[in-house]
Parts: structure tokens; C-alpha cells; sequence
């Protein structure tokens, strides 16, 4: 007996995909800062130094003196003299006196009143050490001051976004097939 065959062809299915791709932009622009920064408040009060310096004695060690100073040194000078005389007329009064008690007051008086005083004289300096006298007030300084604060202003900027979504495209680029075919046995007659 014969049996029919069956033959099957079959193609597969092919599909198509395209695809776009998304694009996404983001910009983001910096922050916009200011800054300001004020300068520090600074006060200087300053006392200036006082030098001073005396030498008036260095003056009247080398016999420069004011007027003013040699009117009045001649006149102290007179009374202590007039002073001194007065006391040796009362001194050599006193001894002419008492005469009767012996001695020669004539001629002493006489002898000292003629001979003048005796000079001493010794190494000196002119002028004298440390005749220039100086004093010295130091300079004050007083400083004061402030800080300043930095002054910040900030404005934030948004980013920028922008989003295109992508795409997909799918289709069938070649449908599957099934061919099914049946043959028929060929009956081979007997001879």
C-alpha cells in the first residue's frame, strides 16, 4: 500500500527595526556672583616726639650770656660784695677799735686792702661736661580700625533642558510562508 508524502517548505519571518536615537541637551550657565569687598576703616592719630634741649649753661660756660643773665649775675654779684665789704669795714672797725691792745691794724689793714685776691686756676673744660641737658617725649601712635565685611550678591541660573525621545520603528520585512505540499504515490502496476 502506498502512503502519500508530505513535503513542507517554510521561509522564517524577518522583522525590521529602525531605530532614532533620543538627543537630550542640558546647559547650565554659571551662577552670577558679585563680590564686593569694601575696604577696612583705618585711623592713625599720631603725638609727634618732643626733643628738647637746654644749653644754656653751655652758653654761660663760655661767657655768652643774655643781658637779662649778666644784670642779674652784676647784680648779685653787688649786694654779695657790698655784703663782704660791710662785714670787713665792720671787722677792720672793730680792730682800729681796739687799738690800744697792740698790734700793727693800720698796716694790716693797709696790706690787705691793697693786694688783690689770689687767682686759682686748674684744668677746666668748656663748657663743662654735661652742661647741654636734653630731654625726649616719646611719640604716641594710636591706631584703630574695622574690618569690613565682604558684601556676595549670587543669582542661580536654571539649567536648560531640552529632551527629544528617540523612536522605534519595527515592521515585517518578510512574512513567514509555509508551503505544504502532498504527492500522491505513483502505484507501479505488476507485470
Amino acid at each position: 500500500m502506498a502512503i502519500p508524502q508530505v513535503s513542507m517548505q517554510s521561509t522564517k519571518g524577518q522583522i525590521s527595526i529602525s531605530t532614532t536615537p533620543p538627543v537630550q541637551e542640558i546647559q547650565q550657565r554659571p551662577a552670577d556672583l558679585s563680590i564686593q569687598q569694601p575696604k577696612a576703616d583705618l585711623r592713625i592719630e599720631t603725638t609727634p616726639g618732643k626733643l628738647t634741649i637746654d644749653q644754656s649753661q653751655a652758653w654761660a660756660d663760655m661767657d655768652l650770656k643774655p643781658i637779662s643773665k649778666r644784670i642779674e649775675e652784676f647784680a648779685q654779684q653787688g649786694y654779695s660784695d657790698w655784703l663782704e665789704g660791710l662785714a670787713r669795714m665792720a671787722e677792720q672797725g672793730d680792730l682800729l677799735m681796739r687799738i690800744e691792745n697792740g698790734g700793727m691794724p693800720i698796716a694790716d689793714q693797709a696790706m690787705e686792702n691793697s693786694e688783690d685776691p689770689k687767682l686759682e686756676f686748674n684744668i677746666g673744660f668748656v663748657p663743662s661736661p654735661f652742661s647741654v641737658k636734653t630731654n625726649y617725649e616719646r611719640a604716641k601712635v594710636n591706631i584703630g580700625w574695622q574690618v569690613n565685611k565682604p558684601v556676595i550678591e549670587a543669582a542661580i541660573n536654571r539649567p536648560q533642558h531640552s529632551y527629544k525621545p528617540g523612536e522605534v520603528h519595527t515592521e515585517l520585512k518578510q512574512y513567514p510562508t509555509l508551503t505544504i505540499e502532498v504527492e500522491e504515490p505513483k502505484i507501479n502496476q505488476l507485470k
